[in-house]
């Protein structure tokens, strides 16, 4: 069991170590190759991946539900603690603790930062921050695709079975779906970096903020986020890739092969519920507020969506709104995108699947003798995947509440406490309270709560159960 997951660790450890000589670019300029923070960190990914590879060498013919939860987790920390080393090596943090932390936010997509000015940052490691993003989005997509239906951890089982046949098998080798993932999350990033250098940013900054948006991180190359530009025509562009970013990147392959693809409603649901809670927001913020309506339409928009896609890009200092909005913030950040995007949180299919379930025992509740389907779209669900889904959402609060218990146990007051931890297990990154808002960050926390947090952006990233689930005796039986 341990055999499979090391060997398959040590191969994207190989992949890890290649990707990290591309910001080592930016600084050939001005650092001999040898001692370039980058080039040092690649080789020793590379090193250990290798070693964790040969050492590990085994034939897989298939993987078990075990070898699939051990694989998964073993993989995602080897990644974070890896991907930590550029930040020590560039001496950009003050402790190996921070590093693990700004690492672990970049690769999980959550956007929480440690760092104080990035605009002081080298571009090496401000790329570095932005392809974090954007590779954990990859991952998160080609995880939630290829392995929670086979887990039936919830989500993404009902995709599997909604576009297979007995005629026509949707997936019917890994390697058919991951390569047409790859090619729309790439394209993506190369539309959106075209259009953001078209909308008045730099280059680097395009490719940056591109990364980001579409990997739905929130890393930024500015201290100010997105407010910085002062540009609507770019905060328009964030929107719209973030919205990109936020759809089954199987959505895409299915529009392209002119299938109907969004069956079971989620697409127009998720794109629904962005609507309404805009133009709620945008009328709450005209009557408190001294914006104008265009202000109000620009600023609540994106504020909207940047937290329910769990991106937390910022183009204004939302806290400034007041407590009711903030209250508001916490609560969208618990919505997320589409399953099989890269966004974080609960996500908008399983909250189908539980108002669906409210609706039906409601209806039964008024007439006893009516056979009410679960149904979401055109798609029935079935009981499994219904119980999966609220074990999945019990499990969630379960460790909400747990996560804010323990931060809270280090001396940190509840609000922000309660603030943090839903924030990275969400894995929004920004925060419903000042201190870790757009206009602040999460240096202040002690060692011990940032490896709290660690581990609840891991926790939210990696859907809960699969890490639960190494908690159970019986996963440890023969």
């Amino acid at each position: 069991m341990w055999q499979a997951a090391f060997m398959i660790s040590g191969y994207i450890l190989i992949i890890l170590g290649f990707v990290m000589l591309i910001p080592a670019g930016l600084d050939a300029s001005d650092v001999p190759f040898l001692d370039m923070p980058f080039v040092v960190s690649a080789l020793i990914t590379v090193f250990f991946g290798f070693l964790l590879f040969l050492s590990n060498h085994v034939k897989i013919e298939r993987i078990s539900l075990r070898q699939g939860y051990l694989t998964t987790i073993v993989s995602w920390v080897a990644v974070c603690l890896f991907s930590s080393l550029p930040f020590i090596l560039c001496h950009c943090v003050p402790n190996i603790s921070d590093a693990v932390f700004e690492a672990t936010s970049g690769i999980t997509g959550t956007g929480a930062t440690i760092m104080e000015n990035v605009e002081k940052l080298p571009q090496s490691v401000l790329m570095w921050r932005s392809l974090l993003n954007y590779i954990g989005g990859l991952g998160v997509v080609i995880f939630a695709v290829a392995l929670l239906p086979f887990l039936g951890i919830g989500g993404m089982q009902i995709f599997q079975h909604e576009n297979s046949d007995s005629n026509d098998k949707f997936m019917p080798k890994f390697s058919y779906i991951a390569k047409r993932i790859v090619f729309i999350y790439l394209s993506l990033m190369i539309i959106a970096s075209c259009a953001l250098y078209l909308c008045g940013m730099g280059w680097f900054d395009a490719v940056n903020h591109a990364m980001s948006a579409i990997g739905t991180g929130g890393f930024s190359t500015k201290n100010n986020s997105i407010a910085a530009f002062h540009n609507i025509s770019i905060e328009l562009c964030i929107m719209i890739f973030m919205l990109a970013g936020a759809l089954p990147m199987t959505f895409y392959i299915l529009l392209l092969r002119g299938t109907d693809a969004d069956r079971n409603g989620q697409v127009r649901t998720f794109l629904k519920i962005i609507g309404g809670i805009s133009l709620i927001w945008c009328i709450y913020l005209y009557c408190v507020t001294n914006y104008s309506w265009s202000e109000v339409l620009r600023y609540g928009i994106f504020t909207v969506i940047s937290i329910v896609t769990t991106t937390g890009l910022s183009s204004v200092n939302y806290i400034e709104w007041g407590v009711w909005v903030t209250a508001g913030i916490l609560f969208l950040s618990l919505i997320g995108g589409c399953t099989g995007s890269t966004c974080g949180s609960i996500k908008t299919l399983r909250w189908q699947v539980v108002f669906a379930f409210l609706r039906k025992h409601l209806i039964s509740a008024i007439d006893t003798h009516r056979v009410v389907p679960l149904k979401i779209g055109t798609v029935n669900m079935s009981e499994k995947v219904t119980i999966s889904v609220f074990v999945y959402l019990l499990s969630f609060i379960i460790c909400c509440i747990g996560l804010i218990l323990l931060v809270s146990s280090f001396g940190i007051d509840f609000k922000t406490s309660a603030a943090a931890v839903i924030a990275c297990i969400a894995n929004v990154g920004i925060g419903s309270v000042d201190v870790i808002g757009p206009a602040g960050n999460y240096a202040f926390f002690s060692q011990g709560i940032k490896g709290i947090l660690c581990f609840a952006m891991l926790l939210g990233r990696l859907e809960i159960m699969t890490i639960l689930v190494l908690l159970t005796k019986s996963f440890w039986r023969d």
